[in-house]
């Protein structure tokens, strides 16, 4: 005999007065539910989804908005190789100036992957357009490592890249967020059609400044002044350190292969190389 799941023990205690009433030899019960798994189940589980579904009523779904590019916008076009590969790389901008859509081309890659580069930047175009900060986009994809990858020919910042992807998001990071980290040289300002947005950390510049410093004044540029001070001033500001290290890179980076342990660019060390990021040496101790 099979009973429901709510059957008591006084109703288990009736049958069995009832089976001994007529006279019965053998009498079986099943209650629905008795055991963890059972071949057939009669109940419904409307107590244990009328609670989900009060829930997924009370809390109303928040609807993404998407801002659209318009019609005619501005943005710049770059070209590089990476180790031999040739890339182009557009961007369209907001009328602030913001980052709203990205083209990756590589025509001469094939179908198969030219095509899930296109719908890679498509992705991408879109989440931007949703609200995703470029900031997390750069911090996901930055040191992707896969073919193609090494030296980056034709851009004046980037010189080396792990990956297809990891060029493109260190050249976002460094036109659109002032990712001075993701470059290798760094210059004055980035070398394309953009400028270089501010920062709030940015010292605006008083009446007794606009002349400029007298470097500036006498057409010295930083990079200049900074090679031309003594050593000793050289190492106590951050800034006038990092040109001379850009300097380095610039007379270094025409023969340095790139860092086999961390893909960084490297520095010549005696007849051996370097790497900056990483601190490995390529062959000497």
């Amino acid at each position: 005999m099979n009973l429901p799941n709510e059957a008591t023990v006084e109703d288990v205690e009736k049958i069995y007065r009832e089976s001994w009433k007529l006279g019965l030899k053998a009498v079986a019960l099943y209650r629905d539910g008795c055991k963890l798994s059972q071949p057939l189940a009669t109940s419904t589980k409307k107590k244990t989804e009328e609670p989900a579904a009060a829930a997924t009523e009370g809390a109303a779904p928040t609807k993404l908005h998407r801002r659209r590019l318009p019609r005619r916008r501005h943005g710049f076009t770059q070209e590089a190789r990476i180790a031999g590969h040739k890339v182009f790389l557009r961007t369209g901008e907001y009328e602030d100036g913001g980052l709203g859509e990205i083209f990756i081309d590589m025509h001469k890659e094939g179908a198969a992957f030219r095509s899930m580069m296109n719908c890679f930047a498509i992705a991408v175009s879109m989440g931007l357009q949703y609200g995703v900060p470029l900031e997390d986009l750069v911090e996901q994809f930055c040191f992707t490592r896969f073919e193609p990858h090494g030296r980056v020919e034709g851009h004046e910042n980037i010189k080396v890249a792990t990956s297809v992807i990891d060029y493109v998001f260190r050249v976002l990071g460094y036109e659109y967020l002032n990712r001075t980290d993701l470059a290798h040289v760094i210059d004055e300002a980035p070398q394309g059609q953009l400028v270089r947005r501010p920062h709030a950390t940015d010292v605006p510049v008083g009446k007794e400044h606009r002349g400029g410093t007298p470097a500036q004044s006498a057409g010295i540029t930083p990079v200049k002044a900074a090679l031309s001070q003594p050593a000793s001033r050289v190492t106590e500001a951050d800034d006038t350190g990092m040109a001379s290290v850009t300097v380095q890179n610039k007379k270094l980076l025409g023969d340095a292969p790139a860092c086999d342990n961390c893909g960084h660019i490297t520095v010549r060390n005696g007849t051996c190389y370097k790497c900056l990021n990483c601190g490995s040496s390529m062959g000497c101790s």
